[in-house]
């Protein structure tokens, strides 16, 4: 057996948010160097604000200004900062309950080691230079004395702003390592010379392909490789109408089951070479690879006739 592949894989996207009243009101007032929290039936008042009362799930928009100092909750000392954190040097993450507020509000502290972080230590807000309506408009939070003068104030506030904010896009994204284990890697490796390989259950005889090392029905390992396709038939598809970003395919076009010959599962592929709208569950369809891919790159039309439906039924 090869060695057991491993890469490192990031996945990443935006995701887009539209805001509710509440909302926009925080996020513009952190433009605008206001923290904004909410005041519920009983008194207390809420940062970050939400937009529902979290006791009696009334809705709730009375806004409170409250003030830009607080005091620290809690923390924990993050040594190694990664991509996209606050600061790009050691810092603390702490819960900074705000002059004003009930509750507290999570964010970075600003300072040169863990020895300089306690609970109950006074803090304020580090406003960033540049900011757009969004919590990275506080860059962090930073230790105050009281001599350092106070401008903090809690007040009522109608949230209005000129020009507010509704609505976010924010990254989401993981970073991580993969491995897909000894069978799949025996997959990729065949996938060098051009070869379908899934792996035989020794108890049901199935073929699973791509393989995963265990049957899925009888749950015994599997190590005996078969070779399966290039050729299968189309056991069900769905019609992609909507531009994928960085995938230079124009739409419309067919991604498929395809149960390739000799495999008792069904895997995914597009379908190229026809006319979406004859793409059709039976057809006989066989692997094209690209000059630089290790991976079919899509699946095309045999001459063959449309398999019949009893041979795939239990492959949808």
């Amino acid at each position: 057996m090869p060695e057991v592949l491993t890469a490192p894989l990031v996945v990443e996207f935006p995701f887009t948010r539209s805001l509710g009243p509440v909302q926009s009101a925080f996020l513009t007032g952190l433009r605008e160097r206001v923290v904004l929290g909410v005041r519920t039936a009983d008194g207390r008042t809420l940062v970050p604000p939400v937009e529902y009362d979290p006791v009696t799930a009334e809705e709730i928009r009375d806004l409170v200004h409250v003030g830009s100092t607080g005091t620290v909750t809690t923390w924990a000392w993050n040594p190694a900062p990664r991509r996209g954190q606050p600061l790009d040097t050691p810092f603390a993450w702490v819960l900074v309950r705000l002059d004003g507020a009930d509750t507290a509000l999570l964010h970075a502290l600003d300072a040169p080691g863990p020895d300089a972080v306690h609970s109950g230590m006074r803090v304020r807000v580090r406003w960033a230079a540049e900011r757009s309506g969004a919590i990275t408009d506080i860059a962090c939070f930073e230790p105050y004395a009281a001599d350092d003068g106070d401008d903090s104030q809690v007040t009522v506030h109608a949230g209005e702003f000129e020009d507010p904010v509704t609505g976010i896009v924010a990254a989401a994204r993981l970073d991580y390592t993969y491995s897909p284990g000894r069978a799949q890697t025996a997959f990729i490796t065949a996938l060098t010379d051009r070869k379908l390989v899934g792996e035989r259950c020794p108890s049901c005889r199935k073929v699973y392909v791509p393989p995963r090392g265990a049957c899925p029905t009888c749950g015994l390992a599997t190590s005996e490789q078969v070779e399966v396709g290039p050729r299968g038939t189309v056991t069900t598809f769905c019609i992609v109408n909507i531009k994928a970003k960085n995938l230079d395919i124009e739409v419309p076009y067919v991604y498929a089951h395809i149960a390739l010959d000799g495999a008792d599962l069904a895997l995914h592929g597009r379908i190229g070479g026809i006319p979406y709208d004859q793409v059709r569950m039976g057809l006989r369809v066989e692997a094209v690879w690209a000059d630089d891919s290790r991976y079919p790159d899509h699946y095309r039309p045999t001459d063959e006739p449309d398999a019949d439906y009893d041979t795939y039924k239990e492959l949808l």
